[in-house]
């Protein structure tokens, strides 16, 4: 099947019951199923408050715009969240509070159900290859990347795959050129 093309500009946007954010859904998989095995999401954090507690759930949170976060869990947690593509994985298990470290921050969010699947979220500046029976999910924070099967990319797009159904090398097209990469295999 193939890797599956997502812009920033075009993923569906779901506002937050508490009025704090919105997430915007890049891919669920299985596709419609409330109990996945892994989501990969971009959310905008635009007010201080609490993050919601995944049971059973391994989470990845990566900064892309803004100031970033202070993630708190009293004896758990403390974490700030402002280094733009520096990734920072944590158990969902955990309730956290998040404190706004200037304005509105921007998140590329990958969500893994513990024992099924497992993440490992990369800031990759270089040519890469993409393993074979992986799930992963691309996001270009800055340059042009290209991959194997001719799919190229910019800024504020990306691609996702189920397991199986991509690999390959991806490619720098441009100096200072830098892609998240959840590399999403079987846990």
């Amino acid at each position: 099947m193939g890797p599956t093309r997502f812009d920033f500009a075009s993923l569906p946007v779901t506002p937050w019951r508490n009025g704090g954010g919105e997430t915007r859904e890049i891919a669920c998989w299985p596709a419609g199923s409330q109990d996945f095995d892994w989501r990969a999401s971009i959310a905008t954090i635009a007010q201080d408050g609490p993050f919601s507690a995944f049971t059973g759930i391994e989470r990845s949170i990566t900064l892309l715009e803004g100031d970033g976060v202070h993630l708190l869990s009293d004896g758990q947690i403390d974490h700030h969240l402002s280094q733009v593509g520096e990734p920072f994985a944590f158990s969902g298990d955990v309730a956290l509070n998040a404190t706004l470290l200037g304005g509105s921050s921007q998140d590329f969010n990958i969500m893994t159900r513990r024992g099924r699947w497992a993440a490992n979220v990369q800031r990759v500046t270089a040519a890469t290859v993409l393993p074979r029976h992986h799930a992963g999910v691309l996001y270009v924070l800055q340059g042009r990347w290209s991959l194997a099967d001719g799919v190229m990319l910019a800024a504020r797009q990306g691609v996702w795959w189920a397991a199986d159904e991509h690999h390959g090398t991806l490619s720098s097209l441009a100096e200072d050129s830098v892609i998240l990469w959840a590399d999403i295999m079987p846990g």
